[in-house]
């Protein structure tokens, strides 16, 4: 494999994925804010270190100085390896983010479900209990979308089957989203002298 090639394989498949399903979660993470909903973030091997990486920024990142208040409310489900090895070896691994969701959730709060196949049972599981307790579902998936894709309220779909390249973009929006929600809030914002022609 060539990395040109490569390369432009990612940028095709950037410019399939539809800008508008962006926009929309980008909208739901502004209203839970507003809202001072949680925002819990799910997913598994790739997409766990994802989930980690964006919960992270949204709850740090996206005020870059610690002192201001309100904050983004963002947990990863996927980090407390105690519990989900309590849980896994305990009553199975696919309760490890629904077991989560029932201690923590409020209605009205969001659940960002990533799956590249969008098959994960644990994630499915999580994803149909949170939609039962009125929770805002966001499938970021990728291949065909697989269920997480038809049973999310919001989604962002990488139209592409590859998995490491799916989780690759996946990385890649969930940091323009990021970006995006500094500017909405004022803070430092990136700007075209931040990246060289």
């Amino acid at each position: 494999m060539e990395i040109g090639w490569y390369f432009e394989r990612i940028k095709k498949s950037l410019d399939r994925t539809d800008r508008s399903e962006i926009n929309d979660v980008l909208t739901a993470l502004h209203d839970a804010y507003s809202r001072s909903a949680n925002i819990f973030v799910i997913g598994n091997g790739g997409s766990a270190a994802n989930a980690s990486h964006f919960a992270q920024d949204l709850a740090k990142g996206v005020f870059p100085d610690q002192k201001t208040e309100p904050r983004f409310r963002a947990i990863s489900l996927t980090d407390n390896v105690a519990y989900i090895s309590a849980l896994a070896n305990d009553d199975g691994y696919e309760d490890i983010f629904e077991a989560q969701l029932r201690t923590y959730y409020r209605a009205g709060d969001v659940l960002i479900a990533i799956s590249g196949s969008g098959n994960s049972p644990n994630v499915l599981k999580a994803a149909k209990f949170a939609k039962s307790k009125g929770l805002v579902v966001v499938g970021i998936t990728g291949y065909d979308g697989g269920q997480l894709l038809t049973i999310s309220d919001l989604s962002i779909h990488v139209r592409l089957n590859e998995m490491c390249t799916v989780e690759s973009i996946h990385s890649l929006i969930l940091h323009y989203i990021v970006l995006q929600l500094r500017e909405l809030f004022g803070q430092d914002t990136v700007d075209a002298r931040c990246f060289p022609a």
